[in-house]
C-alpha cells in the first residue's frame, strides 16, 4: 500500500523531470510529445490512487511506512508515508483533476509556446500535493507544502511578459510565504513539544502537551493554512492569480494549492480539538471570508474572479465545518467542491476560447451554439449554490446542519461563534445563489452581446468538462452511507428557500432589463463589493507603500552613507598610494640608478658610523 502510494507521487513526478528535460525536442506536433508525457504518467497516477483507495474501502485502516530516519541529535527524524481513509480519497480527487486539467490544456495550450515546462510544472505541482496528501511526517509534509507554493509562481506567471501576470504570480508567493513562516513555527512547536514529527506520533500526544503548547502550535499553522487556502485576512492573491492560464486556475482552485490548508487541519485535527481558541478563531475567520467573499463574487465582471471568490467563499464553508467539530463535513464538501470546481473553470475557459473575452458583460445567448458547456456548467453551477439532487446540495447540507447543532446543542466553540457560524452559512447559501444565477444567466440566456461566432468549445475540451459534470452531479449519493453526511429535513428545507431566495432574486433583476447586469441592483455597494471591500487598497496603503518608502530609504542611505564611506575611503588610498606609483614608472634605467644610488648609501653610512 505505501509502495502505490509512493508510486502515486513519483510518477507525476517523473513526468515533470521528463517533460523539463525533453519537451522542446517532442513539442511538435503536440500530442506526440510533452502532452504524451504529462497525460499518460497522470492517468497511471490517478490509476493506482484509484487502487489504493479501493483496497481501503475493503479493509479500512491506516498504513504507514519509514522512508529514512533521519538522525537530529535529540530526537530522530522519520520520513515516511501514511494511506488511510482520508489521504486515499483526497488523493484520488488530486489524480483526478489533475489528469483533466493535463488532457483539456493539450488543446487549450496547443499554440503556447512554453507549454512543455507548463505541463511539467502540473506535473510537479500535483505530485507536490500528492506528497502533502501522503506524508506521515510534518516535514516531509512541508516540503510538498513549499514545493506548491514554487510551482503556483511559476504556473500564475506563466504569461510573464505581460507586467500584470508577473506582479500576480509575486503577490501570490510573497502572500502564501507569509503565512508559511507561522505554518513552519507551528510544525516545529508541535514537534519539539511531541518529541517527533510523525503525525500518527504528534496525534497520539497531543492530550498530553501543555495547553498553550498546543494552542500556540494550532494558531501558527492556522496562518499557513489562512494562506494556503486565502482565508482572511491572506485572501488577497487568490482572485489576482486567475491572470495565470484558466486550466492553473482549475489546478489550483479545485484540487490542489487551495485544497492543502483544509486538508492539513484535518489531518491534525485532533490538535485543534486540543486548541478551542485556534477553533474559534479558524471559524470568525470562515464566517469574514465567506460572506464577503459571496458578497465581492455578486458584484465582478471578469467570470474567472466571480469563480475565484466563490472558491475563497466554499474553501471558508469547509473551515466553518473543521471549526464546529463537522469534520466528515467538510471533506465532504471539500471532494465535491474538487469536483464542480474544476467543472466550472474549465467551462469558463471553454466560454472564454469561444468568445474571446474574460468578461460577463461580452457573453450572453450562448446555450443555443455551445450545448454541451451550456449543461455541464448548469451542473457546476447548480452545485455551488446547492441545488437538490447535485452533489453540492448533500456537501453544504451536512455541514449546515452540523452548524446548527454546534449552536443549538453546544460544541468545542463558544455559542456565540456557532450562532455566527450557522448564520454566515445561511446568508451566504443565498448569497452563493444569487451570483452563480447571475452568471449563469449573463452568460447563456439573452442576445449575444459579443460580435464572435457562437460555436461548442474544442472537442476535447468541451468533452473534459462534460466527463467532469458526472461526479459533479452524482458525487453527492456516495455520502448517503453515513450518518452525519444523510440529508436533514429541516436543515435542507431552509437551505431550499434560501437558494430559492437568492436565485430568485437574481432572476428578477435580470428579467426586466436581460441587456443590463443584475448587479446594478447593489446600488453604491456594487463598487465596494466589485473592489472586495478595499482589503488590497487598504493593505497598499499600510504594508506596500512603507515597504516601498523604507527601500527607497534604504537605497538613498547606502548610496549617500555606507557606499559613499566605501568610496571615499578606496579614494583616499588611492591618494595616498600615488606618490609611491612615482618610483613605479616602468623605466629600467631609473630602477638600476635607484639601486646603486641605495648601494651609495648604504657604503656611505657603513664609511661613517663604523
Amino acid at each position: 500500500m505505501i509502495a502505490l502510494a509512493a508510486t502515486a507521487i513519483l510518477l507525476p513526478f517523473a513526468a515533470a523531470f521528463a517533460g523539463m528535460l525533453l519537451g522542446k525536442r517532442l513539442r511538435t506536433p503536440v500530442v506526440g510529445g510533452p502532452a504524451l508525457i504529462a497525460c499518460a504518467p497522470m492517468a497511471v497516477a490517478a490509476l493506482v490512487a484509484a487502487i489504493v483507495a479501493f483496497t481501503l474501502w475493503r479493509d479500512p485502516g491506516a498504513r504507514t511506512g519509514s522512508l529514512t530516519l533521519v538522525p537530529t541529535g535529540t530526537f530522530p527524524i522519520d520520513v515516511g508515508l501514511q494511506v488511510d481513509g482520508l489521504s486515499a480519497v483526497v488523493g484520488v480527487m488530486v489524480c483526478l483533476v489533475a489528469l483533466a486539467v493535463q488532457v483539456y490544456s493539450v488543446v487549450y495550450m496547443a499554440d503556447d509556446p512554453r507549454y512543455s515546462s507548463y505541463a511539467a510544472f502540473i506535473s510537479l505541482f500535483t505530485s507536490a500535493m500528492l506528497l502533502v496528501v501522503f506524508a506521515g511526517d510534518l516535514l516531509l509534509l512541508y516540503v510538498g507544502w513549499e514545493v506548491m507554493g514554487v510551482c503556483s509562481y511559476f504556473l500564475i506567471g506563466h504569461h510573464w511578459e505581460d507586467r500584470a501576470n508577473s506582479r500576480a504570480a509575486v503577490k501570490a508567493f510573497l502572500v502564501t510565504r507569509l503565512g508559511d513562516v507561522g505554518f513552519l513555527f507551528g510544525i516545529f512547536v508541535l514537534g519539539v513539544g511531541a518529541r517527533t514529527f510523525s503525525i500518527e506520533g504528534v496525534l497520539a500526544r497531543a492530550d498530553d502537551l501543555p495547553h498553550a503548547t498546543v494552542t500556540a502550535a494550532a494558531l501558527l499553522l492556522l496562518a499557513g493554512v489562512a494562506g494556503k487556502s486565502a482565508q482572511f485576512p491572506l485572501h488577497t492573491w487568490l482572485p489576482d492569480a486567475m491572470a495565470g492560464p484558466t486550466p492553473i486556475s482549475a489546478l489550483i482552485h479545485a484540487a490542489t494549492m487551495v485544497a492543502a490548508g483544509i486538508y492539513v487541519v484535518a489531518r491534525v485535527y485532533g490538535v485543534f480539538l486540543e486548541a478551542p481558541a485556534a477553533l474559534t478563531t479558524l471559524g470568525v475567520l470562515a464566517v469574514i471570508s465567506m460572506v464577503g467573499s459571496a458578497l465581492a463574487a455578486l458584484a465582478q465582471d471578469d467570470i474567472k474572479r466571480v469563480l475565484a471568490y466563490s472558491t475563497i467563499s466554499q474553501l471558508a464553508v469547509m473551515a466553518a465545518a473543521l471549526a464546529v467539530g463537522a469534520k466528515t463535513a467538510a471533506i465532504f464538501h471539500l471532494l465535491t467542491h474538487g469536483a464542480f470546481k474544476a467543472l466550472l473553470f474549465l467551462a469558463a475557459g471553454c466560454v472564454i476560447v469561444v468568445a474571446g473575452s474574460n468578461m460577463l458583460r461580452d457573453y450572453g445567448g450562448l446555450r443555443q451554439g455551445m450545448p454541451l458547456t451550456f449543461w455541464s456548467m448548469t451542473v457546476g453551477l447548480a452545485a455551488l449554490a446547492g441545488v437538490p439532487p447535485v452533489s453540492g446540495w448533500f456537501s453544504k447540507d451536512s455541514v449546515i446542519e452540523a452548524a446548527q447543532h454546534a449552536a443549538t446543542h453546544g460544541a468545542e466553540i463558544p455559542g456565540g461563534v456557532a450562532w455566527l457560524v450557522y448564520l454566515g452559512l445561511l446568508v451566504t447559501v443565498a448569497l452563493t445563489a444569487a451570483y452563480a444565477v447571475r452568471l449563469w444567466l449573463m452568460t447563456f440566456f439573452g442576445e449575444t452581446r459579443g460580435s464572435f461566432e457562437v460555436r461548442e468549445a474544442p472537442t476535447i475540451m468541451a468533452w473534459t468538462v462534460a466527463a467532469l459534470a458526472v461526479p459533479s452531479a452524482a458525487m453527492g449519493f456516495f455520502g448517503l452511507g453515513a450518518d452525519e453526511l444523510r440529508p436533514h429535513l429541516a436543515s435542507a428545507l431552509l437551505a431550499l428557500l434560501l437558494v430559492a431566495a437568492g436565485g430568485g432574486a437574481a432572476f428578477v433583476v435580470w428579467n426586466r432589463d436581460p441587456a443590463l447586469d443584475p448587479a446594478r441592483a447593489l446600488g453604491p455597494a456594487r463598487p465596494v463589493f466589485a473592489r472586495a471591500f478595499y482589503v488590497d487598497e487598504f493593505y497598499a496603503l499600510t504594508v506596500v507603500r512603507p515597504v516601498r518608502a523604507l527601500a527607497r530609504w534604504v537605497v538613498e542611505f547606502d548610496g549617500r552613507g555606507i557606499d559613499a564611506l566605501v568610496v571615499g575611503v578606496a579614494r583616499g588610498a588611492r591618494r595616498v598610494g600615488e606618490p609611491l606609483t612615482r618610483t613605479q614608472n616602468g623605466n629600467p634605467q631609473g630602477y638600476l640608478t635607484g639601486v646603486l644610488a641605495g648601494v651609495v648609501v648604504i657604503a656611505a653610512v657603513v664609511v661613517v658610523f663604523l
